[in-house]
C-alpha cells in the first residue's frame, strides 16, 4: 500500500492498493472530490504508472527469457547468453523490440550468473527490480510499500536531478586533456558516456555502480561525460551516441562493445592492459627472470599465489610501474614451482611479494598479507623502485635519483661512478656496488654511468676532453636547478681496493660536516635515453596502433559515422579501378582489327582463332617450339583445350636447324596469340604416324597422289606444315613450295581450295635429275625457301578460309620409324 496522509479537507489523499490484480482508489474526508483524485492519477508521471503497470503485471521469468531449465549449469547459461546477446544485439538486430529484448537477455544473465541472486529468486521469485523496499533481501513480500522523500523522482540525469554518485566523477574537456590523459599512462580509465532523458541509461546504471566500487578499488580512474554538457568531449572522444562505455590507456580510446555486465566489464579493463606486463616463473625460468635485473636496469618482483590467473589488481600495479620495476607470477598450484616455493620459504596460506634488486639469492624486502589493498601495495612498490646502485640510462631517472636541492634539509647527493662496460673493470664495478649496499643515509644515491654511453656528460665531470680512455672515477655531485647546474668534486680513481673505499668514506665525512667541499661547478647536458627503441620499430608499433583501431572502427562503429570514411575509400577505388579498366579498353581497341569476310561467303566457325590474336603484338623475344614426342603428345594434342592449335613443322635430322630457323621467323609474328602453339615432329622417328594420319584425311592424300609413280616412292615430308585441332579433330596442311630465281620452274602452294586446285609438282618432277647435280650449297638454300609462303598460309589460317580435313581419332605416336 502506498499511503499518503493530509489534514487539509480540500486535499485528497490516494490509496494505491497493489494486490497482483485490483487497483483501490479511496477518497479523503471530502468524497465529493473524487473526481479531483481521479484526475490527479491522471496527472501522475507516465513513468510512475509505468512501473506501476509492470508490478502489476507478471515478473520477469529469467530461465522462460534465456529458454534454460532451473537445473541449468552455470556453463550452460553461460552459452546460451552469448547466442541470445549475439543474436538481440541492437547493433545487428534492427527489429524494434531488439533492444528491450536485448535489455531483458543481460538482467536475466545477471540473476542466473550470481548464486546469490539466483537462490534469491528460486526461493522467494525476486529480482533486484522486484524486492520490495524496507524489506530484507530474502525476505518475505509484504502488501505494504512505502516511499521515502525521492519518491516522485524521475530517474533521469537531469541537471538538478543528476545521480551524486555520478558527480564526481563527472569530467571536463580541459580536465580530461589535462589530467586524464597525462595519467592514463599510469592506470586505465574507464569512462561512462551518458545524457539526460537517455532510458538505455537507466538499465546499465545499477551494474556500472557496482563497477566503479570495484574498480576504483583497485586503482582504476572513473570518469562520466554528459554529452549535453561536454558535447565537445564526447567528440573529441568519439563517443556519438548514449549509453556508451570507453577505456583510455596510454592516451588511446577504446570503446566497449559488449552486454553491460560485471564480468564483461572487468575483463575489458584487463583487455585494456598491455601485453606481457606479468611474466609467469617457473622453477625453469626463475634464474633468467631473476639475473636479468643488470641488462634492465631495474629490480625484480615476484608474487606467490594460489590462482591460476594473475590478479587484475596485480596487473594494475605492474602497469603502474612499469617503467621503474618488472613483474613476475608464481603459481603456487603448479607442481613447476615447488622448488622456487621451498627456497624461499613461501607460506602459502597468504599471497606473497618479494622484491629482488642486485642480490638474486636473497629479496631485499616481502610483503605477506590476505588480501592485501592497493595502499599497501603502492607503498611497498615506492620504497623499492630503483636498484641499491643504478645505472643512469636517461635524464627521467637521473631526476628521481638525483633530484634538484629545494631546501637545506631535503639536498641529495648523488655519488657517481664513471666506468665502462668491460671485463676487466668488473671488479672495481662490484666493489662499488658492495659498498653502495652498506649505504644507510637516506641524504646520499649511489648510481653509475657508462662512458661510452653518455660521453657528454662524462667529459664534463671528469674534466677531461679524452675521458673515453680515462681510469673509471668517482664523483660526488649536488643539482641546483632543472636548467642542469651541479656542484660537484671528482673524489678518487676507482678500482675497488680498499684504499678506494676508505678515501672515498673519508669525503662522505667531510661532505657532511662541510657541503662547500663541492668546489666545481657546471650545467650539465640532457642524458641519452640509452632504452629508446629505433625510428623503424616506434613507426611499426604506431602503424600497427592506427591499424588496430581502424579495424576496430570498422567492425563495431555505427555505419552511419563511416559513412564518410567509406565514401572516401570507394570513390578512391573508383577511379582507379575505372582508370585501369578504361586503359584496357583502350588498348583493345586500338589492336581490334575486323575480320575478312572468307573468299568462300562462309564465317568462320567457333574455335578458330581470329584475325584479332595475328595483330596483337608479341609477348615474348623468341618462339617457344616443343618436340612433338610420344611423352608430350597428350597434352599437346590429344587433350588440347577447345579453340587452341598446335603448329608442327616436320622435318629431319638433316634439315632440323635449318627449318627450325625459317619457321621461328615465319611464325614470330603470331606468336601474341593465346590459342597458338608450335611444335615440330622429325620424320625420321614418326614417319609412319605422318603416313597414317594422311591416310585418315582422305582429301590430303589426293594432293598427292599425282606425285611419284603410283605412290610407288616415298614421300618426302620435309618443310609440311600441320595445323592441328585436337578438340574438333580436323588439320590443315601447308605443303612447301619453292620460290627460288635459279630454279626453271616453281612448285605452287597445295592448299586444298578446291577439288580444281591441283598440284603443278609434276613440273618438278621433270626437273629431279638436273637438281641432283647440284651442289650441296644449292641443296640448303632449296630447304630454306621451302617455308617461303608459310606466312600467307597463316594468315588464311587465322581468317578461317583453309579446307580442314577430318579424322576419327588421332593415331598413336608411340613407335618410332628406324632410320635407313
Amino acid at each position: 500500500m502506498l499511503h499518503s496522509t493530509c489534514q487539509h479537507p480540500w486535499l485528497v489523499f490516494v490509496i494505491l492498493r497493489h494486490d497482483r490484480a485490483n487497483v483501490t482508489v479511496m477518497a479523503g474526508s471530502k468524497m465529493s472530490l473524487l473526481p479531483l483524485a481521479a484526475v490527479l492519477l491522471l496527472l501522475l508521471p507516465p513513468v510512475l504508472l509505468a512501473g506501476g503497470a509492470a508490478d502489476a503485471g507478471p515478473e520477469m521469468d529469467p530461465y522462460k527469457i534465456l529458454g534454460v531449465t532451473r537445473s541449468a549449469s552455470q556453463a550452460e547459461i553461460k552459452k546460451v547468453y552469448k547466442r541470445l546477446a549475439k543474436e538481440w544485439h541492437p547493433d545487428k538486430n534492427k527489429d524494434p523490440g531488439a533492444e528491450d529484448m536485448f535489455i531483458k537477455i543481460t538482467k536475466s544473465y545477471e540473476i542466473l550468473s550470481s548464486e546469490d541472486k539466483r537462490a534469491n529468486y528460486d526461493r522467494y521469485g525476486q529480482t533486484d527490480d522486484t524486492q520490495p523496499y524496507g524489506g530484507g533481501r530474502y525476505g518475505p513480500r509484504h502488501d505494504s510499500f512505502h516511499f521515502d522523500e525521492s519518491f516522485f523522482n524521475f530517474p533521469f540525469n537531469g541537471k538538478n536531478h543528476r545521480d551524486f554518485a555520478d558527480s564526481k566523477y563527472t569530467l571536463h574537456f580541459n580536465q580530461y586533456v589535462n589530467d586524464v590523459v597525462p595519467d592514463s599512462y599510469k592506470r586505465p580509465y574507464l569512462i561512462k558516456i551518458t545524457s539526460d532523458w537517455c532510458f538505455s541509461c537507466i538499465h546499465i546504471e545499477p551494474v556500472w555502480k557496482e563497477v566503479v566500487q570495484e574498480m576504483e578499488t583497485l586503482g582504476v580512474g572513473i570518469g562520466v561525460v554528459d554529452v549535453g554538457y561536454e558535447r565537445r568531449l564526447a567528440n573529441h572522444l568519439g563517443a556519438h551516441r548514449t549509453p556508451s562505455i570507453l577505456g583510455v590507456i596510454n592516451g588511446k580510446v577504446t570503446f566497449f562493445h559488449y552486454a553491460v555486465a560485471k564480468e564483461h566489464l572487468r575483463q575489458f579493463v584487463e583487455d585494456l592492459l598491455p601485453q606481457r606486463l606479468v611474466e609467469r616463473v617457473t622453477d625453469k625460468n626463475d634464474l633468467q627472470f631473476l639475473n636479468s635485473w643488470h641488462d634492465l636496469n631495474k629490480p625484480h618482483v615476484l608474487l606467490f599465489d594460489q590462482v591460476s590467473v594473475v590478479p587484475l589488481l596485480y596487473q594494475l600495479t605492474a602497469f603502474a610501474y612499469k617503467d621503474y620495476l618488472q613483474f613476475g607470477y608464481v603459481d603456487q598450484g603448479l607442481s613447476e614451482t615447488v622448488a622456487l616455493q621451498k627456497q624461499f620459504n613461501i607460506n602459502t596460506y597468504a599471497p606473497t611479494m618479494l622484491v629482488f634488486k642486485e642480490n638474486t639469492d636473497k629479496p631485499a624486502d616481502i610483503i605477506q598479507a590476505k588480501g592485501m589493498k592497493k595502499q599497501i601495495i603502492d607503498e611497498f612498490m615506492s620504497n623499492n623502485k630503483f636498484l641499491l646502485a643504478p645505472r643512469l640510462v636517461n635524464q627521467k631517472l637521473f631526476d628521481e635519483l638525483c633530484p634538484v636541492k629545494q631546501f637545506h634539509r631535503r639536498r641529495k647527493y648523488c655519488v657517481l661512478l664513471i666506468t665502462r662496460d668491460e671485463e676487466t673493470l668488473s671488479f672495481g664495478n662490484q666493489a662499488f656496488l658492495s659498498f653502495a649496499s652498506t649505504n644507510s643515509k637516506e641524504v646520499l644515491r649511489y648510481a653509475y654511468v657508462y662512458q661510452q654511453l653518455q660521453q657528454p656528460l662524462c667529459d664534463i665531470l671528469m674534466q677531461n676532453k679524452d675521458s673515453a680512455q680515462s681510469p673509471p672515477q668517482v664523483v660526488i655531485l649536488e643539482r641546483r636547478n632543472a636548467a642542469g647546474k651541479a656542484l660537484f668534486k671528482p673524489v678518487t680513481a676507482w678500482n675497488g681496493s680498499e684504499e678506494d673505499k676508505q678515501c672515498l668514506v673519508d669525503e662522505l665525512e667531510r661532505l657532511q660536516k662541510d657541503p662547500s667541499i663541492l668546489v666545481h661547478d657546471a650545467v650539465l647536458p640532457e642524458l641519452n635515453n640509452e632504452f629508446a627503441s629505433m625510428f623503424v620499430i616506434r613507426w611499426i608499433y604506431a602503424s600497427y596502433d592506427y591499424l588496430a583501431e581502424v579495424i576496430d572502427d570498422i567492425l563495431h562503429n555505427n555505419w552511419r559515422e563511416m559513412m564518410p570514411l567509406l565514401s572516401l575509400i570507394f570513390s578512391a577505388l573508383f577511379i582507379l579501378f575505372g582508370t585501369v579498366v578504361i586503359q584496357a579498353f583502350s588498348d583493345s581497341s586500338e589492336d581490334k582489327q575486323t575480320k575478312p569476310k572468307a573468299k568462300d561467303g562462309t564465317k568462320a566457325e567457333n574455335g578458330s582463332p581470329g584475325t584479332a590474336a595475328s595483330s596483337r603484338p608479341p609477348k615474348k623475344s623468341f618462339v617457344e617450339v616443343t618436340e612433338l614426342t610420344d611423352i608430350t603428345y597428350i597434352s599437346n594434342l590429344v587433350k588440347l583445350r577447345p579453340g587452341h592449335m598446335n603448329i608442327v613443322l616436320v622435318l629431319t635430322d638433316a634439315s632440323k636447324n635449318i627449318l627450325l630457323s625459317k619457321f621461328a621467323k615465319e611464325v614470330y609474328s603470331f606468336t601474341g596469340s593465346l590459342t597458338l602453339h608450335f611444335s615440330f615432329l622429325n620424320i625420321d622417328k614418326h614417319g609412319e604416324w605422318m603416313n597414317t594420319l594422311l591416310g585418315y584425311a582422305h582429301d590430303a592424300m589426293q594432293i598427292d597422289g599425282d606425285e611419284g609413280d603410283g605412290g610407288s616412292r616415298k614421300m618426302d615430308y620435309t618443310g609440311h606444315v600441320l595445323a592441328l585441332n585436337g578438340h574438333k579433330k580436323y588439320l590443315c596442311l601447308f605443303k612447301p613450295v619453292y620460290t627460288g630465281e635459279d630454279l626453271d620452274s616453281k612448285s605452287s602452294e597445295d592448299e586444298g581450295v578446291t577439288s580444281g586446285g591441283r598440284s603443278r609438282s609434276s613440273s618438278r618432277d621433270d626437273h629431279l635429275p638436273r637438281k641432283s647435280k647440284r651442289s650441296r650449297s644449292m641443296s640448303t638454300l632449296q630447304i630454306h625457301h621451302k617455308l617461303d609462303r608459310l606466312g600467307l598460309w597463316m594468315e588464311r589460317l587465322m581468317e578461317g578460309t583453309l579446307p580442314r580435313y577430318y579424322v576419327p581419332a588421332w593415331p598413336r605416336l608411340d613407335k618410332i620409324t628406324p632410320c635407313k
